[in-house]
C-alpha cells in the first residue's frame, strides 16, 4: 500500500495542478543542476532547518531531476526513504518538522493521472533549463538549414546559374527533396527536384491564363 508524505493534506486529484513536462521532456545531456545559491543562503529551509533535515532536501532535489517525469518525486514515503538510504519511521518523523526534507514539496498530477510530489523552485529552473534547450536547438536547426540551402544551391549553379539566384527556386527544391525523402542529394535527386520545380512554374503560369 502506498504511504503518502504525513505533512501533505489530503486534496481531490481533480483539484492537483497539472505537472507541466512529461516522460518525454528530458534533460540527459544535462549533467548539472543551476542552484540558485544566493536565494537558498537567504531561505527559511537553510535558515530554521536543521542539518540532516537541509541535507535530504538537497538529496532530493537532485534525485528528482533524474526522476520522471523530470522534477519530480515519487508520493511515497517508505520509497523516499528507502531513496535517501533512511528507515522509514525516522523519515516520517523529520517530515513532520516544519522545515523538513519536504520543505515545499507539494502533489501534483502528472500524465496519465499518476500523482506525484513537485517543488516550486526546481519547476522554475527546470522551465528555464528547457527553454534553452529549445533555443539551441531552434539555432542549431536553422544553422543547418542555411548550410544546407547553400550547399544545394551551389550544386544547382552547376545546372543553371540563374536559377540558383531565385531564392524561392531554391527553397521550394529544399522543400521538395525533404517531403520526398531525400537522405543523400545526388545528381539524379537534385535532377528530378529541377524538373519538379520547372513543372511547378509551367502549372502556375496554366493556372493564371485559364
Amino acid at each position: 500500500m502506498t504511504t503518502r508524505a504525513v505533512h501533505l493534506l489530503p486534496v481531490d486529484a481533480d483539484e492537483l495542478p497539472d505537472y507541466p513536462f512529461g516522460a518525454d521532456d528530458r534533460l540527459d545531456s544535462h549533467y548539472f543542476m543551476v542552484w540558485e545559491r544566493r536565494r537558498w543562503l537567504n531561505s527559511d529551509m537553510r535558515l530554521k532547518g536543521t542539518p540532516e533535515c537541509r541535507a535530504l532536501y538537497f538529496d532530493l532535489t537532485n534525485i528528482a531531476y533524474d526522476q520522471s517525469p523530470v522534477g519530480t518525486l515519487p508520493d511515497d514515503m517508505d520509497v523516499l526513504a528507502k531513496m535517501l538510504f533512511l528507515d522509514p519511521g525516522h523519515f516520517r518523523a523529520l517530515c513532520k518538522l516544519d522545515y523538513g526534507p519536504l520543505h515545499k514539496w507539494t502533489r501534483c498530477r502528472c500524465e496519465g493521472g499518476e500523482i506525484r510530489l513537485m517543488h516550486p523552485m526546481v519547476l522554475r529552473s527546470l522551465t528555464e533549463a528547457i527553454a534553452r534547450k529549445e533555443d539551441n536547438r531552434a539555432r542549431n536547426e536553422a544553422a543547418n538549414a542555411a548550410k544546407r540551402l547553400q550547399r544545394l544551391r551551389a550544386t544547382v549553379a552547376g545546372y543553371q546559374a540563374e536559377l540558383a539566384k531565385n531564392d524561392a527556386a531554391v527553397r521550394w527544391i529544399d522543400e521538395w527533396l525533404m517531403k520526398e525523402g531525400c537522405e543523400y542529394r545526388s545528381a539524379a535527386w537534385i535532377e528530378r527536384a529541377m524538373l519538379a520545380w520547372s513543372n511547378h512554374v509551367f502549372d502556375l503560369g496554366r493556372a493564371r491564363l485559364s
